[in-house]
């Protein structure tokens, strides 16, 4: 198993460019193969969780072939499985999407309950709600949720916490239903809408996406297009956070702004000096930066998956910050390790309060089965005193393609050890 060693104590200083959306990438992927003809898919990031479910979509049939490094093919003309393997499943949340997949194609499917990040209950309830407004029949035997529907039929649903995969399913399951769908209280984030404009170039007929109201009017076939995904904002956000918490200077090149308001608002108020031009941000830290204080919420609010490496930054703040964590219940397994580097934070059922400390220290941790909590621990490495090392870092690479490289063209003391 790879390990990261970190030596703290570097401002980091460059430029650099950002991949594209690895939360879009697993939507858009599936969605490719919903199409009876090729789609390309371009901007499409090298990380472990594509890797895997670019292998479930191989095992049901879809044609997957790697073309260049960011730009794949996929074709569903092919698609005859119903029955994706538990192996693989299990490895991550969005395997789940073949759900909406499967139905939507061959009326029938047969999906394990999906594993992924430990950061709570994320129950699929919502999903499977969903899938009966449509008319599927839904069991859950032996592992598997079970689901048939001679036809799916048009219906109106609300979308139970604004839940982001619900959305991304009913999204594909409905694209061919007989009628119109209506999703309220749709999840508004832009892998959503990057999502609807690929379903849309196919043949599909998607209104409202970025909305909290998606309609969506039913297609007998969709077809091979070509596609760009967009931009990371999550890595986005842990660069500029990362720029921030050293004290340095870091433009990040193919960035949507837009898509990190709250964010930047949420810097700002630490003390950087963030400049917005086109697609570059220009991010510098401050010597010490302020507390601050936030709610994590749907999109368009502060991202849950920033959340861990923001408390990270606030670990050598200026004061006391306090952090609600609304979406997920269990996403302080990271706060231990950060504990071991010195930091002052206690946890309280759904917020953790940061106190301030003068300095962290390197200490070997181990990232949690959870990407974002683990790339905390990565940015803390970055502003500790001497060496931390960090195991368990498979977890990291889910979500972030050699991250150590792009930290390390920017000033930063990383090294992967295999």
């Amino acid at each position: 198993m790879a390990i990261f060693v970190v030596t703290g104590g570097q401002q980091l200083r460059g430029q650099v460019r950002l991949d594209g959306s690895k939360n879009s990438a697993l939507a858009v992927l599936v969605g490719s193969a919903l199409g009876r003809g090729k789609t390309i898919l371009r901007n499409v990031p090298d990380n472990t969780d594509v890797h895997v479910l670019c292998e479930i979509l191989s095992e049901i049939g879809v044609s997957v072939r790697f073309i260049r490094p960011g730009t794949y093919e996929v074709d569903g003309s092919s698609l005859d499985c119903c029955r994706p393997s538990y192996e693989r499943v299990r490895q991550l949340r969005a395997s789940f999407y073949t759900a909406g997949l499967l139905l939507a194609r061959l009326g029938v499917a047969e999906v394990p309950f999906p594993g992924g990040d430990v950061i709570g209950a994320r129950g699929i309830n919502f999903h499977l709600d969903g899938f009966r407004a449509l008319g599927a029949d839904v069991s859950v035997e032996h592992g598997y949720v079970k689901l048939r529907a001679s036809r799916l039929r048009g219906t109106s649903f609300y979308v139970g916490k604004a839940s982001h995969g619900t959305t991304v399913n009913m999204m594909l399951a409905a694209s061919s239903a007989e009628g119109t769908t209506i999703l309220e209280n749709a999840a508004r984030d832009p892998e959503i809408v990057d999502l609807a404009i690929l379903l849309n170039s196919m043949g599909a007929r998607i209104r409202g996406a970025g909305t909290g109201t998606i309609k969506i009017e039913g297609v007998s076939k969709l077809y091979g297009a070509t596609h760009e995904i967009i931009p990371d904002r999550l890595e986005a956000g842990t660069l500029a956070i990362a720029a921030t918490m050293t004290g340095g200077e870091v433009t990040i090149d193919n960035a949507v702004p837009e898509h990190l308001r709250t964010v930047i608002i949420d810097l700002r108020a630490a003390g950087a000096e963030i400049e917005e031009s086109g697609s570059v941000l220009r991010v510098r830290g401050p010597k010490r930066f302020r507390p601050v204080d936030i709610e994590t919420l749907a999109y368009p609010g502060f991202p849950t998956d920033l959340q861990p490496q923001f408390v990270a930054m606030l670990t050598t703040a200026e004061g006391v910050s306090t952090i609600v964590e609304t979406r997920f219940e269990s996403r302080f397994g990271y706060v231990d390790e950060l504990r071991r580097m010195g930091a002052d934070l206690q946890v309280d059922r759904d917020t953790v309060i940061v106190r301030g400390v003068e300095r962290l220290t390197g200490a070997p941790v181990e990232a949690p089965r959870d990407i974002r909590g683990g790339v905390a621990l990565l940015l803390a490495g970055l502003v500790a005193e001497g060496e931390t090392e960090i195991h368990c870092i498979e977890y990291i690479d889910r979500g972030y393609h050699r991250i150590e490289t792009k930290l390390a063209s920017l000033g930063a003391g990383v090294t992967r050890i295999e």
